[in-house]
């Protein structure tokens, strides 16, 4: 990893620790009686498991970072189709997303071969899932439960995996694989998230889609998403974009995170579920955090790659 690496991910630490700091004060002084300084200190006390983990991963190179998002991938998997209804003649299917998608979309991102890794799941994928589901012939709900296996499989493994697949491109004058653009994409999905929650609660009041996401607010979006933008172009040197394309596209990354963002709280909506899961407190499960990378990452990976690589 070189230098630039270190400052950014140091700079994520040093605003990840006065944010720690900021959260537990407004917990000290509002009290814990307040569900919304609890749950903004327990989400930012939740990013340092994040953190430390992601970092030194993304700093150990690409075979470890895509090691990572397809452990991601896994669990985040697991999560949608925990919730959603199978029969046993989905068994085959079910296990080719889990045994045969993940390994071979994240192999194809290792071996960058762009040619097939693009377009593995939305076609093979698609087509061979559809096949073993038929094959079982159990044909109750036979639509519903194929593309529920086939939508998760396209956003948790196809979505995700473009992430890991940034330290692949072969961008002239700038070294990808040292991880720094894949950092920066993942700074500012991120923060824009958490920016959109603070705006959201200190100057919401219009809710956004209140039948998908009640605690979303325009407000939120439009401040938190324009802070998000900002940072993103701040943070230009890091990357190979001058300020004002290195502001669009953290603002396609902002919007393709919100819109990932309503698209999966309309799924967990439809399946009577709060969160995707439990497993990272003050967060819900491991989707509840990528839904928005799953949307963010392929617009940002191919704007990035059509005009750069």
């Amino acid at each position: 990893m070189n230098l630039d690496f270190w400052r950014l991910a140091l700079g994520t630490i040093a605003f990840l620790a006065a944010s720690t700091v900021v959260s537990h004060v407004l917990v000290w002084r509002v009290g814990r009686g307040s569900a919304a300084s609890r749950n903004l200190a327990e989400r930012v006390d939740a990013w340092w498991l994040l953190v430390g983990i992601g970092i030194p991963v993304i700093a150990a190179g690409r075979v470890p970072a895509i090691v990572l998002f397809a452990c991601a991938s896994f669990l985040s998997l697991r999560e949608f189709l925990s919730l959603t209804p199978t029969r046993p003649g989905d068994r085959p299917a079910l296990f080719a997303a889990f045994f045969v998608a993940i390994p071979v979309q994240y192999v194809l991102v290792g071996v960058n071969w762009y040619g097939l890794f693009a377009i593995f799941l939305p076609v093979y994928g698609f087509l061979v899932i559809s096949a073993m589901t038929a094959v079982a012939q159990d044909t109750r709900h036979y639509l519903e439960r194929t593309a529920k296996i086939q939508w998760s499989v396209m956003v948790c493994v196809y979505g995700i995996s473009h992430a890991p697949a940034l330290m692949a491109l072969e961008i002239p004058g700038h070294d990808a694989a040292d991880g720094v653009l894949l950092l920066f994409f993942l700074l500012v999905t991120q923060v824009s998230d958490v920016l959109q929650y603070v705006c959201g609660k200190l100057l919401g009041r219009r809710e956004l889609a209140p039948a998908l996401s009640p605690g979303k607010t325009w407000e939120g979006l439009i401040g938190g998403g324009l802070l998000a933008t900002g940072v993103g172009a701040a943070l230009y040197s890091f990357t190979p974009f001058p300020p004002w394309q290195a502001s669009l596209l953290a603002l396609a990354i902002v919007v393709s995170g919100v819109i990932g963002g309503l698209v999966l709280s309309a799924v967990k909506r439809s399946l009577g579920a709060k969160d995707w899961g439990a497993s990272i407190p003050g967060h819900g499960g491991m989707l509840d955090r990528m839904d928005s990378i799953a949307f963010a990452a392929p617009i940002f990976f191919h704007l990035t790659r059509f005009w750069y690589a």
